[in-house]
Formats: structure tokens, sequence, C-alpha cells
């Protein structure tokens, strides 16, 4: 297995506490950013201290707080594409849909570069990504697996986080989202690092042993069934 490095960056944007992640290889002077959130500024100046000017810009879904920065970061590199699942795509320009005009704002994306589907391999900056859609939290919501390295690295969204799974009382599916997250993400090694778009990091061991949601013991918490 290749056991190359890579440097993961993660920068926390209020008021949702949404985490993006900045990743790069170490010999290389380009970087892809997941999940682009409100604090462009840090964004922005976390790649110039490093030299590095990005080569995608990777949404794992469409709402607000993930898509807030794909404007700016737009913006600052306009030839680097923007990436989304095909079925999450009509979120970026459309306020009700990606959940801003629900906290009194309207936000809008500009439109994807790229739409991608599941079970494809894309790759950037040297970062090779099998793409796994998994809805239920959000319609098309994807999440982007580093086989490459060891361990393997699971770009999530709002998909699974540490001890509990993406919301899905705002137009989601709960029963799919469990589904997915058992049959799409916990065949991966139990070492494999979760990082999620809120929280802290994990990894698929923890979270198929423990998760309330979807671990192994989900159903004597009462929740979790599908």
């Amino acid at each position: 297995m290749n056991r190359q490095e890579i440097v993961i960056v993660p920068i926390e944007s209020a008021p949702f506490g949404e985490v993006s992640y900045l990743a790069w290889l170490p010999d290389r002077t380009e970087a892809v950013i997941f999940d682009p959130g409100f604090d462009t500024q840090t964004l922005l100046e976390t790649l110039g201290k490093n030299g590095l000017r990005l080569a995608a810009i990777l949404n794992t879904h469409g709402h607000v707080d993930h898509i807030a920065g794909n404007a700016a970061m737009k913006g600052a590199f306009p030839d680097a594409p923007l990436v989304i699942g095909r079925n999450e795509a009509h979120l970026l320009t459309d306020p009700h849909a990606n959940l801003s005009a629900l906290y009194g704002f309207r936000i809008v994306s500009p439109e994807a570069n790229r739409l991608i589907d599941e079970g494809e391999q894309i790759e950037f900056a040297g970062i090779t990504m099998e793409v796994r859609e998994i809805p239920g939290h959000s319609p098309g919501s994807v999440v982007f697996v580093c086989h490459q390295f060891s361990p393997p690295i699971v770009f999530g969204g709002d998909v699974l986080f540490a001890g509990s799974v993406g919301r899905t009382d705002l137009g989601g599916d709960a029963p799919l989202l469990f589904s997915g997250i058992r049959s799409k993400l916990f065949n991966l090694p139990g070492e494999t690092r979760i990082l999620p778009g809120h929280g802290p990091e994990t990894t698929i061991d923890v979270e198929r042993r423990s998760n309330p949601f979807v671990g192994e013991n989900a159903n004597l918490f009462g929740i979790g069934r599908s």
C-alpha cells in the first residue's frame, strides 16, 4: 500500500460550527478544499502562507454552511473546478433547498463545473478519491474516500459524526441515511479516519462499535432502526 503522507488543515466556521478541510501532499504546491464555509479569510490565508494554489473545490453536499465559501474560493481561484454530487447540484443556487432562506439570509453558490456520481474515481492535486453517494441528510450527499493513505481517509460531510449522524428533520430520510452508512462506510477498514463536517475526527471502528444510531448496539438505545 502507498503510505504517502498528506497534510490536512481543519478550519471551523461560525455560526454553525462547520469544519472545512484543506488538504495537500507535502511535495505539491496545489491543494483541494472540502466544503468551504463562512471563514474564507482563514482559508485563503492558510493557502497563501503555505504557497498553495487551489486545484479543486469539493462539496460533500449543498447545505449553506458547506457552500458559503464557494463564491470566494472560486473568485480567488477561478480555474479551480467546483465539484458536487449530481443529485445535490440544485442546492447550490436555491436558497430554500440549501437552507439559507430558513435562517433568514439567501446564499447562492456558483454553479458546479463538474457533477460526480456514485463509484466515480476522481483526482486533484495528486489526491485520488472514490465517490460514494450516501443520501438521507440531504438529497444526494457524497463522501470522498481516499484509499491511497494508510489508514484510509474519508471526507464525510454531514453523514457520520463522532457518536452521531447527520440530522434528517429538515426533509431528510433517516432509514436511508442509516442504510447508506452501514453499507458504504462500515465496509471500510476499521482504522479508516472519518473527517466530518462538524465536531472531532473519529474512525470507522469506533462508530461501528459504539455509535448510538448506526453502531452494533443501536437498537439497545431504541434508535437507529432501519
